[in-house]
């Protein structure tokens, strides 16, 4: 079905390509949007249209409101999906397309907006029945009241910016004596970043999991789940890897988790796919935070129920109705995504922008690779360090981590660092094979230990080749190469 005539995606990168592909399947024209630094960019090839949005800066091109709005309106388009990042939790953008008569593939501004306030969502979910983490009811009013609330729920703590996310301004106290310093930092830390010095305080737990659950609502009152996800592999609080189902999920812990996510979904007067987060400890979950916007790791649950999450977005978003109940969602095998990153593992995840030198993409059996970069593309130093996710699906989990391991030794990016040698390095992790992880697994003594010395051997090999490429080797030499090179990798015995 054809919902509508043209869309414009107000993104970049591999999800403006993700949402194209499913619009060229429904036979929807595509506008693109480009930065002067993405002019060539694979999304802006892939489009039926596209036009310049502004420079470089996000603040003057894909963070430019009244611009991306005022193309969609010259260009034909009646709707705009925001993708993720950028935009796609902007409460404003989602009211000016509203106002301008062009459709939001989204939810409503309005639960946009409520979501958006940590404090406030909290609220709404303590009234809907949903558990939610124990510390203050609102705002910190002042520091006594924040140290009578830690004293009763008990150190650790953690100060969180109301208004934030991506764990800017979140300060851990561990000791009455830390609490007034950190709540201090973090209310000026919220002020710079979101102009919002609102901060209060909850209960921290060290070792927590991070699972979370997929959402359908359309605007009939039909709301469904699809599943959960476990997300607790991070850094600096961004997911690195994901994996469906949640490896540790109990049928009567699927039940309630489930059910608090739809009634939270329900409370927010929800439309359109949304993610419903929780922090699990010692078998209890609270709620974290609802992502009022389609998910970078919504792959991995269209693998296991074979839902197409963008597909369904275009459709709640012209009005139509679910076409399936709760009833008819299942789980089949498990899938597994990692973030590929252009960044140093090795050197505290810093950065690492650049041309790349030599591109080989894995595929394969239960393989899927999400990307917007190529042989020669320069990966930009303005814009999120993400340039690729790789998704591995087998009819079980063990199965799932043989495919991505092998998927991991076939892709080759030269001419930047990147967090592949990390992932291999997580893949033959026995504690990850286990499914022993929680959210500071990263930094656990066990993994960095053994990690590092994996992603050291795999850099020096990297390194090799790479220096052989730039030396303007034949290609029949490069491609032996690049060949051995993925033997080599794929048959590691760790």
């Amino acid at each position: 079905m054809k919902y509508f005539d043209k869309l414009l995606i107000a993104n970049r990168g591999e999800i403006a390509i993700r949402v194209m592909r499913a619009c060229r399947e429904l036979r929807i024209e595509t506008v693109a949007i480009y930065s002067t630094l993405d002019k060539n960019a694979l999304h802006v090839q892939y489009a039926d249209e596209a036009f310049h949005v502004g420079e470089a800066p996000p603040s003057k091109s894909y963070l430019n409101k009244e611009r991306i709005v005022d193309i969609a309106k010259k260009s034909g388009c009646e709707a705009i999906h925001p993708g993720y990042g950028f935009l796609a939790e902007n409460a404003k953008f989602a009211k000016l397309c509203t106002d301008e008569g062009i459709i939001f593939v989204g939810p409503s501004w309005k639960t946009i907006e409520a979501m958006g306030s940590k404090i406030g969502s909290k609220k709404m979910m303590k009234e809907a029945g949903v558990p939610v983490m124990p510390g203050t009811e609102g705002a910190i009013q002042n520091e006594y009241e924040a140290e009578k609330v830690a004293d009763s729920v008990g150190y650790p703590v953690i100060i969180k910016a109301s208004a934030g996310g991506g764990g800017i301004g979140m300060q851990i106290v561990r000791d009455k004596s830390e609490l007034f310093n950190a709540i201090n930092a973090g209310m000026r830390i919220a002020e710079s970043a979101f102009g919002d010095s609102t901060v209060f305080v909850e209960k921290y737990f060290d070792k927590p999991r991070h699972i979370e659950f997929q959402i359908l609502a359309d605007e009939h009152g039909s709301t469904v789940h699809l599943y959960d996800r476990e997300c607790s592999i991070q850094r600096r609080h961004q997911k690195l890897v994901e994996e469906a189902p949640c490896p540790i999920m109990t049928d009567e812990l699927r039940e309630r988790m489930s059910g608090s996510a739809i009634a939270a979904a329900r409370a927010a007067d929800y439309t359109n796919a949304g993610t419903v987060e929780f922090l699990y400890n010692n078998g209890e979950y609270y709620f974290m935070e609802m992502n009022t916007r389609l998910q970078v790791e919504h792959t991995i649950t269209e693998f296991i129920t074979g839902i197409d999450i963008v597909k369904n977005q275009l459709a709640i978003a012209a009005g139509e109705p679910l076409q399936f109940s709760q009833s008819d969602i299942n789980i089949r095998g498990h899938a597994i995504e990692c973030r590929i990153n252009a960044e140093d593992p090795l050197n505290n995840f810093s950065a690492d922008p650049g041309k790349i030198l030599k591109y080989r993409s894995p595929g394969g059996p239960g393989i899927r690779l999400d990307s917007g970069i190529h042989m020669g593309y320069t990966i930009p130093a303005v814009y999120d360090s993400m340039i690729a996710k790789l998704c591995a699906w087998g009819y079980n989990r063990p199965e799932a981590i043989d495919r991505m391991r092998r998927a991991i030794s076939e892709y080759v990016i030269l001419g930047v660092k990147t967090t592949l040698p990390l992932h291999a390095a997580i893949m033959h992790n026995q504690h990850f094979i286990e499914g022993d992880t929680h959210t500071h697994f990263l930094q656990e003594e066990h993994f960095s230990k053994t990690a590092q010395r994996y992603m050291r051997e795999e850099e020096a090999r990297i390194q090799t080749l790479g220096l052989s490429l730039r030396h303007g080797k034949e290609v029949a030499a490069i491609t032996a190469a690049v060949n051995t090179y993925i033997a080599g990798r794929g048959s590691r015995k760790d």
